[in-house]
Formats: structure tokens, sequence, C-alpha cells
């Protein structure tokens, strides 16, 4: 039973349906990413590298002839077990031209010197490689100290076209009134965090479950804004 609702939450945590309304803080966040991730998906074959894989949540999105997970040496991430590599920062530990495909999910935010970071990726591809970037606009600090920055639109554009990147699509997720919605959860979120956990619990299901509904509906009432907005992603081809 007990491997039965974690096996749910962690599906509510990153492919939303009806009932994550309620139990997930960070609702339209992850619907949106979880609905790019359907649909970017499909631009990607081959031997693809996951670079920052987590827990590789949308590995199941992607019909590749091999899915290799990369993630930065640390404790945390040796003791999950996922990643199928480790590096140290600064260099990947494969040889040049490996990679048919890349994703880059929620990791761009967490690096400190992006164009050598992204000189290492356009390396491991092969050239005609495919990435497919997701990275925030607006969002809290998350996983200090080690979220190092923001991107614009065109700030974005221009980093990857100056390491080898074409743009083949780019798209802003969240780009309507739920974006304030989910800033309200997030900070919700974030001041509830010492509480008892059946209480922040209950919290949860009736506040944030509540701004979510709001949300959902005001969705339809307000127009879009283009210029605010919760995430970024790409598909871009290398070129050279």
């Amino acid at each position: 039973m007990k491997t039965k609702v974690q096996a749910l939450m962690r599906k509510e945590s990153f492919f939303p349906s009806w009932l994550g309304v309620f139990i997930n803080p960070f609702y339209f966040a992850r619907l949106g990413l979880a609905n790019a991730m359907k649909c970017y998906s499909k631009s990607l074959n081959g031997r693809l590298l996951d670079v920052g894989c987590g827990t590789k949540p949308y590995k199941s999105l992607f019909v590749v002839d091999e899915y290799v997970g990369l993630d930065i040496a640390s404790e945390s991430s040796r003791k999950r077990g996922i990643a199928d590599y480790f590096y140290d920062g600064n260099i990947f530990p494969f040889p040049a031209q490996e990679f048919d495909a890349v994703l880059c999910n929620q990791v761009l935010e967490h690096v400190f010197n992006p164009n050598e970071f992204l000189g290492e990726i356009s390396r491991v591809m092969k050239p005609g490689a495919k990435m497919v970037l997701t990275v925030p606009f607006i969002w809290d600090e998350h996983e200090q100290p080690y979220d190092y920055a923001r991107y614009s639109s065109f700030g974005l554009k221009a980093l990857l076209e100056r390491n080898g990147f074409r743009i083949l699509k780019q798209e802003k997720l969240g780009a309507d009134v739920s974006t304030l919605f989910q800033l309200t959860n997030a900070y919700l979120y974030k001041i509830t965090e010492q509480w008892n956990k059946y209480i922040r619990l209950l919290f949860t299901l009736f506040v944030m479950g509540l701004v979510n509904l709001t949300g959902l509906v005001a969705r339809y009432i307000f127009p879009k804004n283009p210029d605010l907005f919760l995430d970024h992603v790409v598909l871009v081809e290398k070129t050279t």
C-alpha cells in the first residue's frame, strides 16, 4: 500500500492530473513541463544523454536507442543511484561526438559557467544532433546555494547561438495568469516548510488546492501575457 501511494505521489509530482490540483503545490509549473516533454520528446532519437538527470522523471516519454543519465558527483546523487555516470562539474566522462540527442531539464540555472557547460554539451553531441533544454524564467531560489541565473528569451537565444546551436523552436511556458497563482503557491509552500506534516497536508489540500482551482478558472478569463511566464523550453540543433 505504501509503495503504491509513493508511486502515485511521484506521478502526480511530475505528471499532475486532476488529483494534482489538490496535492501538488507546483501544479502549473509541472503541468507545463510535462506537456512540453510529451511534445518535444518526439524530436529526439538515437543515443540520448540526460544532463543533470536527477531522478530521470521524464525518461518514459523518450523512445530512443539508449537513455544515459549524467549527474553532478555529490553524496546525494550517488545515494540516489539513478544516474548512469557522474561528472566533476567541468568535464563530461565521454569522448567527443558520442550522442545523437541531449536533454537538459531545469539545470542551466544551476551552472555558474554556462559557456563552458554548453561547450561541453556540444563536444559530446554529434554534428546535427538535437537538444531539448528547459530553464526557469521566474522562480524562487532553489537548491541553494547552487542557483546562479535566470534567463530572458533573448539572453537564452544569444547564449545558445554563441555556443554553436541553432534554434529550431523556442517556447514560453505558463505565459498567462496561472503564473501568478503558481508563484502564490510557491510562496505558501516555502513558508509552511516547518509546519507539522499533517497540518501542512490539510493546508495543501484546502488552501493551495483552492489557489490551483482559481488559477485554472482564471486562465479562461484573463488574456495571455507573453512577457511574464514560468519557464523556457528550447529545441536546438548543433551546428559546429
